[in-house]
């Protein structure tokens, strides 16, 4: 997950609602930088991001709702809506590896996507042992069925992805960044 970023130019003698207006602004940046990821389906983890940069600027506007105008319930029902459907995407994406970790040939193949080093596993190191354990791997019978399940929710993802795009590509469509900055005022 990415880290939050530092927030700049804060002053403890300003008012609430100033500071309030630049962390609001940092986080919208935020969001926007994985803007980039949309149309590619395969970036589950700028996708997972871009869900996590939506909830800070949710949560920003939800701590702050006394110093931003009432039109800012607006911005948190849209946030809340794209960070909604980016969980559900997240979620496939957790289902899919668990899956196809379940279903990986014990000798190493299975669709398994490699980790980077720098990055975090999908799931735990206890459960991928489990998952991997040659002495638990499902039988011939539960293969199959893992394997319906397993293309199932990969058109699940699909769904689920192409919803969170168009979704996004509408409130693009009606400069959704605008409305933010105007109720911030900028």
């Amino acid at each position: 997950m990415a880290k939050a970023r530092a927030i700049t130019g804060l002053d403890a003698q300003a008012p609430l609602a100033t500071n309030a207006r630049l962390i609001a602004l940092a986080r919208l940046e935020d969001l926007y930088q994985w803007e980039h990821a949309v149309d590619t389906p395969d970036n589950t983890r700028e996708l997972h991001d871009m869900r996590i940069a939506a909830k800070r600027l949710r949560y920003t506007f939800e701590v702050f709702e006394d110093v931003f105008p009432a039109a800012s319930k607006v911005i948190v029902s849209e946030l809340t809506r794209v960070q909604d459907k980016l969980g559900e995407l997240h979620d496939s994406d957790v289902m899919i590896a668990l899956l196809r970790m379940r279903l990986a040939d014990q000798n190493g193949d299975a669709g398994a996507e490699p980790v980077a080093h720098d990055e975090k596993p999908p799931v735990p190191a206890d459960m991928a042992a489990y998952l991997l354990d040659p002495d638990s791997a499902p039988a011939e019978e539960q293969r199959g069925g893992l394997e319906a399940f397993l293309r199932q929710q990969e058109r699940l993802r699909a769904q689920r992805y192409n919803e969170f795009r168009r979704h996004w590509r509408q409130l693009q469509k009606k400069d959704f960044r605008r409305q933010v900055l105007d109720v911030l005022g900028a």
